[in-house]
């Protein structure tokens, strides 16, 4: 793999957790950074499942240029390209779709694809991916399937996303075999809407402080 995916793979395992955002009102996406950046959660992964994802993407990147943005759920090349020219670091899809990485390995964009299957693990594997989103973590076993997983694939660590909270998230931010956890928890819905940013920043907090409890 290309040193960006390197740096990049290397800087979401230091941190630990990844916001993932839907964002509706992209005029305030650089209040969003801001809370994230204050609470110790200086990345971000923007859904393309909101409209709007590439001006928020671009809005966080202005507002904090040395935090990490990549987007998320996303599906197709041209949302590859969309998000990249606003300013995108890595890409994040909910499976294996082999025209998204391939494109990204092409043009060395970082890439983290869902995996759910030992074929889909071995899919990733065979791209020279050493990073994979288990997606949706909680709904297919979670750390039991994880644990199952990271014996015959050592080579890989796993980023859980979907059912993470604050509850469970030392049960898998201290296994060896999970890099980072994805999660919408301290960037929920009713808190981006009501414009909480104080609320999104004691969560990332609350959050850094069981991962460095938890990886001690």
């Amino acid at each position: 793999m290309n040193e960006k995916y390197e740096k990049v793979s290397s800087e979401i395992e230091r941190i630990g957790i990844v916001p993932v955002i839907k964002l509706k009102k992209t005029e305030n996406a650089g209040k969003l950074a801001d809370a994230l950046w204050e609470g110790g959660v200086p990345v971000a992964e923007v859904t393309f499942r909101a409209e709007g994802a590439d001006m928020t993407i671009k809005a966080m990147k202005e507002r904090r240029p040395e935090m990490l943005v990549g987007a998320g759920t996303v599906l197709s090349v041209d949302q590859v390209r969309q998000a990249v020219e606003a300013g995108a670091q890595f890409i994040v899809s909910p499976g294996i779709n082999r025209a998204v990485v391939e494109y990204c390995m092409d043009n060395g964009i970082p890439v983290f694809p869902g995996c759910l299957t030992p074929t889909e693990i071995e899919t990733a594997i065979g791209y020279g991916l050493k990073t994979i989103k288990f997606f949706p973590a909680e709904q297919f076993g979670g750390m039991e399937t994880i644990k199952a997983y990271s014996a015959p694939y050592s080579q890989v660590k796993f980023m859980p996303t979907g059912g993470i909270s604050l509850k469970n998230l030392s049960e898998y931010i201290s296994s060896s075999a999970v890099a980072a956890c994805g999660g919408s928890f301290m960037v929920k819905g009713d808190m981006l809407d009501g414009e909480k940013w104080a609320q999104v920043t004691e969560k990332c907090r609350q959050a850094v402080d069981i991962i460095e409890k938890s990886r001690r």
